[in-house]
C-alpha cells in the first residue's frame, strides 16, 4: 500500500482513534459475479424499478433505461457532459404523481433545477419515446455533491435532500407537495424547501447515530440531530463533530451486534474505510467512536451500500473505486477499477473483505441491489465513468 493512508481530520474529542488498526483482511471470494455492460458513458447514477410494467426489474442510468431481458438501452432523456462528468449526480426511480409507474427524479451537480421524468407509460416506452421532464423545484444550490430520497420525518413519504460539497452552503430538505397528485396536474407537484441547517459538507448518511430511535442525518462537517417530534418546520440541532470528505452515503447500522449503531465510513477522495465503532456516549451527551480500519487497498470509495447479497439474512457493505471520480487527480485516481464486498465476522470481531471484480468494473455515486434475473440471489447495478453494468450474482 506504500504507506498510503486516509486521514478523517478534525475529529472531535468524542471520536477516538484506535490503537490497533490492521490491514485489510482478503479472502478467496465465495460468491462469483458474472459482468454485463449496458453502456459507455460519463453517467454515474442508476436505480432499479419495473418501468413497462411487466413484473421484471429494469435499469435506469442516466441517459436511457435498460428492458430486462434483452438490456437494449431505450432513451429517458437528453443529458449535457462538462468537464468529464455527465451532468446528473444520480436518479431515484419514484412513481410521483401516482399513476402505478415509476418515474425518475434527478438534477445537476451544478444547477439547482430538480427535475422528474415523466413515465410515458407503456405504448410509448414501446415507441422509444423522450420522458416529459417536469420542475419540481429551483433550490438554487449549485454544488450538488450526491442526492437522496429518503423519509426523513417518518410519514411514510420520501423528502428530496442534496449533500453540498461546499460546507458553507446549506442543508436542505425538500418535501412533495400534494396539489399536483389532488388536481390531476402534473406540472403541480413541486418540492417544499425546509432549512435543516447552516452547513454541510463533502459526505451525507442518515441514521440513528445517538440511539436515540429516531433518525438523524450525518454530513460532513457533522450531524443534525433528529427533534422528537421529527418535524422538518425548523432547524435540527447542528453538532460540529468532525470534519471529513465522506462517503455518499455514510453508513448507519449495528454493525458488531452490542446494540449501539457503529457508522461505516470512507475517505471519499482518498485511501481508506473505516468503521466507526459506537461506544456510548461522553460525559456532554455526544456519541463516542473507535475508528478502525475495514481497508486501504484501493481509493475513492465514494459509495457505500449496505445489503444481504450473500443470503444469510445479515447485509455485507459493499463499495467500489469510484472511476475518475476528480478525472485522475485523487490519489490513486488512474489505478485499475475494483469492487468488493465485506461480510461482519462476529467471532474475529471484524470486517472480512472479499473482491467482486478487479480491472472490469468500478463504482459511480450509486450503487444498487436487487434480484434482477430472478434467480433468488440479489444481483448488483452500478454506473460510472467504465460503463453501466449489471454483475450477476452466481450464488443461486
Amino acid at each position: 500500500m506504500n504507506g498510503r493512508r486516509a486521514s478523517a481530520t478534525g475529529f472531535c474529542v468524542a471520536v477516538l482513534i484506535s490503537a490497533c488498526t490492521p490491514s485489510a483482511v482478503v479472502a478467496e471470494e465465495p460468491l462469483n459475479f458474472s459482468v454485463r455492460l449496458l453502456t459507455v458513458d460519463a453517467n454515474e447514477g442508476c436505480d432499479v424499478a419495473d418501468f413497462d410494467g411487466d413484473g421484471r426489474s429494469d435499469v435506469v442510468a442516466g441517459r436511457n433505461w435498460y428492458r430486462n431481458g434483452d438490456w437494449i438501452p431505450r432513451p429517458v432523456r437528453l443529458i449535457e457532459d462538462r468537464n468529464g462528468y455527465a451532468r446528473s449526480n444520480g436518479e431515484w426511480a419514484y412513481d410521483v404523481n401516482s399513476d402505478g409507474l415509476p418515474d425518475v427524479v434527478s438534477v445537476d451537480f451544478f444547477d439547482g433545477k430538480v427535475f422528474w421524468y415523466k413515465n410515458p407509460g407503456p405504448a410509448a416506452l414501446h415507441q422509444g419515446l423522450l420522458w416529459e421532464p417536469v420542475l419540481l423545484v429551483d433550490s438554487g444550490l449549485t454544488t450538488n455533491e450526491a442526492s437522496f430520497l429518503v423519509d426523513l420525518d417518518g410519514d411514510q413519504r420520501p423528502e428530496w435532500i442534496s449533500d453540498q460539497w461546499v460546507a458553507t452552503n446549506p442543508l436542505v430538505a425538500f418535501s412533495f407537495t400534494q396539489a399536483g397528485k389532488q388536481s390531476g396536474d402534473a406540472a403541480a407537484i413541486r418540492l417544499h424547501p425546509h432549512r435543516i441547517g447552516d452547513s454541510t459538507g463533502h459526505g451525507i448518511g442518515f441514521g440513528d447515530i445517538n440511539n436515540d430511535g429516531r433518525n438523524d442525518i450525518l454530513v460532513g462537517t457533522g450531524w443534525y440531530e433528529c427533534p422528537p417530534d421529527r418535524s422538518l418546520e425548523k432547524p435540527w440541532r447542528y453538532h460540529p463533530a468532525w470534519d471529513i470528505k465522506g462517503p455518499c452515503p455514510i453508513i448507519v447500522a449495528d454493525v458488531d451486534g452490542d446494540g449501539i449503531n457503529d457508522c461505516v465510513v470512507s475517505e471519499a477522495h482518498g485511501f481508506g474505510i473505516h468503521l466507526w465503532r459506537g461506544r456510548g456516549v461522553d460525559p456532554q451527551g455526544e456519541p463516542r467512536f473507535e475508528r478502525e480500519l475495514i481497508d486501504d487497498s484501493f481509493s475513492q470509495a465514494h459509495c457505500l451500500h449496505w445489503a444481504d447479497i450473500t443470503g444469510d439474512g445479515r447485509a455485507e457493505l459493499i463499495t467500489g473505486k469510484r472511476v475518475r471520480a476528480h478525472n485522475g487527480r485523487d490519489p490513486g485516481g488512474t489505478d485499475p477499477p475494483v469492487m468488493r464486498y465485506y461480510q461482519w465476522d462476529a467471532t474475529a470481531d471484524r470486517f472480512v473483505g472479499y473482491t467482486i471484480n478487479r480491472g472490469e468494473v468500478g463504482t459511480g455515486l450509486q450503487i444498487r441491489t436487487a434480484d434482477i434475473d430472478d434467480d433468488g440471489d440479489t444481483d448488483i447495478v452500478v454506473a460510472g465513468k467504465d460503463g453501466t453494468q449489471i454483475l450477476f450474482n452466481e450464488l443461486q
